[in-house]
């Protein structure tokens, strides 16, 4: 065999494994996409807003959010802890009648400590916990990323004045969507069945269990 048909031969080798990898990187690209978008929901709308309209770079980012933590196991609450947990997540909508910064706040601090129980990254690391519990939770992390930016002070130790109580409430109702995920037991402790996108579904209220709307609606009542 020719020096020159050998080297034809290794030409069309190339060229046929080049196609054969672009149509498989052009196969795989729009599965790709379309799973992140299903196990994101609304945080993959945010995450190519923030990339301003880019997709290559969101479904990027995301994508390194599962490798980072899709992997994490979430760890079992003890009765005693979900029962502490639940009563101080009461006492908070409870609390917003009358001080409804200060019950925001708390259900800010409260669902920082109870994600680091089950697992997630603590230690005051926010943004690296909200990124893992978007991997898991990713239909309800809005809440908590709400409740966090208002409960934020600022260097001078003071808040927000423009942020309403309305605001506030409708931040701590969707913020107990998350908490909800968190406190029930996971699929192995026994909990209810997982839906996809979502590791936990949104679980019904319980009895005595007010809604920061219930309250908020008291208070105009009472004004």
């Amino acid at each position: 065999m020719s020096t020159g048909l050998i080297i034809a031969l290794i030409v069309i080798v190339a060229v046929v494994v080049a196609v054969a990898a672009v149509l498989t990187l052009r196969a795989r690209g729009p599965r790709h996409g379309a799973n992140l978008k299903r196990r994101f929901g609304p945080e993959y709308e945010r995450a190519v807003a923030r990339h301003d309209g880019d997709t290559k770079a969101a479904e990027r980012e995301l994508a390194e959010r599962v490798e980072r933590h899709g992997s994490l196991e979430v760890r079992p609450l003890e009765p005693a802890q979900r029962e502490a947990y639940e009563a101080r997540w009461t006492a908070a909508q409870e609390r917003f009648v009358d001080a409804p910064r200060e019950a925001v706040v708390e259900a800010d601090r409260l669902i920082a400590e109870l994600a680091g129980t089950r697992g997630f990254p603590a230690d005051g690391h926010y943004e690296e916990q909200l990124a893992a519990l978007s991997v898991h939770h990713a239909h309800h992390v809005e809440g908590y990323r709400r409740v966090h930016r208002v409960a934020q002070t600022r260097p001078d130790g003071t808040h927000d004045v423009n942020t309403g109580t309305e605001e506030m409430r409708e931040a701590m109702v969707e913020a107990r969507a998350l908490f909800e995920a968190l406190v029930r037991p996971s699929r192995h402790e026994g909990g209810r069945r997982a839906v996809a996108g979502d590791r936990t579904a949104p679980a019904t209220p319980r009895a005595g269990h007010r809604t920061p709307s219930m309250l908020h609606r008291r208070q105009a009542k009472e004004s």
